[in-house]
C-alpha cells in the first residue's frame, strides 16, 4: 500500500499523531504545560487544515481501506469546517478554563479525540465506520461535560447524557445489525444497490432504529430530552463545543446513512423526518419562549434550528441536502459566536447565563452588545445577516419538493423564534441593568476573534453565493 493510499486521510492521521504528542507534552511538561498545551493543540488544527488542503484534495470520490473510507470533496470541506470551529471554540475557550481551575491537558485531547471521531463519520462508508466514528465522539463528549469534578449539577449533566446515549447507541447498532442480517453487507454503496421497493418489515423496522438515534444526535424532538439539561449543566466552554462542532458530524452521519446508504428507503424515511421535523419546529421554538436562562434558550434554539436541518433531508433531492449542509455550517458559525459571548462575559464565579445578566449589557461593553445583537439577528434569520439565506434555501427547496404546508408550518415558526432572538437585544439595549455585574474580560485575541466571527456572519449574508455554490457542488 502506498503513501498516496494514505494521503486523503492526512486529517485523521494528523489528529492521531497530535493526540498523542499532546498526551506526552502534558505528562512531562511539568508547570509549563499550562501554557504550552493549548498552543500545541492549536497549532495541531492549524497544521492538519494546512496538510489537508496540500494532500487530502480528491476531485473526485475516492473509496479506500477495503472499503471502510471514503474521499470526496465533501468529506474534505466538512473535515476544513471542523478545523476551523474546533479551534475557534479553543480560542474562546481558554480563559474560562483558566478562571475556573479546570485548564488541562486531557480537556484538549478529548477535544481532538472528539474532532477525529467526527472526521470519522464525516468519511465512512461502511455501518462498521458509521459506528466508530459515532462511539468515538459521543465518548469523547461525555467525560467533556464532566470535566469540572467540583460540579454536582455538570456530573448529573454526564450521566444523563451517558445513560440517554448509550439508549441511543444501542439503537443504532440494533437497526444496523438488523439491515445487516437483512442484506448480509456493511457497505453502504452495496446497501444503496440492494435496498429498494417493496420493503420488508424487517428493514423498516431496522430503518426505524436507525432514525430514532439519528434523531436523538441531532437532538430532534422527542428525542431531545438531553439537550437543555446537558446545556445548562455543562461548563460553558464545554456547551460552546458541543454545541457547534458535532453538528457537523450528525449532518454527516444523516447523509451518509440514510441519503446515500438507504437512499433506496427514502419514501419510508422521510415520512418519519417528517413527523419529527414538526415537531422538533414547533416545542423547540415554543419552549425557548418561557426559558430565563440564556444557555437553555439556546439549547431550545438548536432544537428548533435542527428542525430546519431536517427539513432539508426530508426535501429528499440533492438541494435539499445541500440546503441542510448550507445549514448546518451557518448555524455553527453563528452559534459559536452566540456561546463566545457568554465565556467572555463570564468570570471566576459569574457564568453570565442568565437573561437579566445582559440587561444594559451595551453600556458595560459596547462590543460584545454589538456581536450579540448581530448574531441574534442572524439567528432569527433577519436580513441581511447569513440565517435569512439559510432559512430561505430552506424554503426554497421544500417548495420545489412540493412541501408547502411545511414552508408555512416554517415561516410560522421562525415568525415564533424572532421573539425570544429579539427579546435578547431588547434587555442588551433597552434595559437597565440588574445592579452591578462583574466587568467582561479584556482579551484582546478572543474579542478580535468574537468581531470577526461577527463580521464573517454580515459577509456571508451580504454575499452568499459563494458558499451556497460550494455546497451544491460538494453534494451533487
Amino acid at each position: 500500500m502506498s503513501l498516496a493510499t494514505f494521503a486523503p486521510a492526512v486529517a485523521e492521521i494528523t489528529l492521531t499523531v497530535a493526540v498523542c504528542v499532546i498526551l506526552l507534552v502534558d505528562a512531562f511538561a511539568g508547570e509549563r504545560r499550562r501554557r504550552l498545551t493549548p498552543t500545541l493543540t492549536l497549532l495541531a488544527l492549524v497544521i492538519g487544515a494546512a496538510l489537508t488542503v496540500y494532500y487530502g484534495q480528491v476531485s473526485e470520490r475516492q473509496v479506500l481501506f477495503e472499503g471502510m473510507y471514503v474521499a470526496d470533496p465533501l468529506a474534505v470541506v466538512l473535515k476544513l469546517a471542523g478545523f476551523l470551529f474546533v479551534a475557534v471554540a479553543l480560542l474562546y475557550s481558554r480563559a474560562y478554563l483558566e478562571n475556573r481551575n479546570i485548564l488541562r491537558g486531557e480537556y484538549y485531547v478529548l477535544a481532538l479525540t472528539a474532532l477525529l471521531g467526527i472526521f470519522v463519520l464525516i468519511s465512512a462508508n461502511s455501518l462498521l465506520t458509521v459506528y466508530l466514528g459515532v462511539e468515538l465522539l459521543a465518548l469523547s463528549v461525555y467525560a467533556l461535560v464532566a470535566f469540572d469534578r467540583d460540579s454536582g449539577v455538570s456530573a448529573e449533566a454526564a450521566m444523563k447524557y451517558f445513560v440517554l446515549g448509550a439508549i441511543a447507541s444501542g439503537a443504532l447498532l440494533y437497526g444496523m445489525s438488523l439491515i445487516y442480517g437483512l442484506t448480509g453487507t456493511l457497505d453502504l454503496g452495496t446497501l444503496a444497490s440492494q435496498l429498494h421497493a417493496p420493503l420488508n418489515a424487517g428493514v423498516v423496522l431496522g430503518l426505524t432504529f436507525i432514525v430514532v438515534a439519528v434523531a436523538f444526535k441531532l437532538g430532534a424532538v422527542p428525542f431531545h430530552m438531553w439537550l437543555p439539561d446537558v446545556y445548562e449543566g455543562a461548563p460553558t466552554s464545554v456547551t460552546l463545543f458541543i454545541g457547534t462542532a458535532p453538528k457537523i458530524a450528525y449532518f454527516a452521519l444523516a447523509l451518509r446513512l440514510l441519503a446515500q446508504g438507504l437512499a433506496g428507503t427514502e419514501a419510508q424515511w422521510s415520512q418519519m423526518l417528517t413527523v419529527l421535523a414538526v415537531l422538533t419546529l414547533v416545542v423547540g421554538n415554543v419552549v425557548a419562549l418561557v426559558q430565563s436562562n440564556l444557555k437553555r434558550m439556546l439549547a431550545y434554539s438548536t432544537i428548533a434550528n435542527v428542525g430546519f436541518i431536517v427539513l432539508g433531508f426530508v426535501a429528499g433531492t440533492p438541494d435539499g441536502y445541500a440546503a441542510a449542509m448550507y445549514y448546518t455550517l451557518v448555524y455553527v458559525l453563528v452559534a459559536l459566536g452566540s456561546f463566545g459571548v457568554i465565556l467572555l462575559a463570564s468570570s471566576r464565579g459569574f457564568e453570565a447565563d442568565r437573561l437579566d445578566d445582559y440587561k444594559g449589557l451595551h453600556r458595560r461593553d459596547p462590543l460584545l452588545a454589538l456581536v450579540m445583537m448581530v448574531l441574534m439577528f442572524s439567528t432569527a434569520g433577519v436580513p441581511p445577516f447569513v440565517g435569512f439565506w439559510a432559512k430561505l434555501r430552506i424554503f426554497q427547496v421544500l417548495w420545489e419538493s412540493g412541501h408547502l404546508w411545511l414552508v408555512i408550518l416554517a415561516a410560522a415558526m421562525s415568525v415564533v423564534g424572532a421573539y425570544y432572538y429579539l427579546r435578547v437585544i431588547k434587555l442588551m439595549y433597552f434595559d437597565e441593568p440588574a445592579g452591578e455585574l462583574p466587568a467582561a474580560r479584556r482579551e484582546l485575541p478572543v474579542r478580535l476573534a468574537l468581531g470577526l466571527n461577527a463580521v464573517a456572519v454580515l459577509i456571508l449574508g451580504l454575499l452568499p453565493g459563494p458558499l451556497l455554490d460550494l455546497c451544491a457542488r460538494v453534494i451533487h
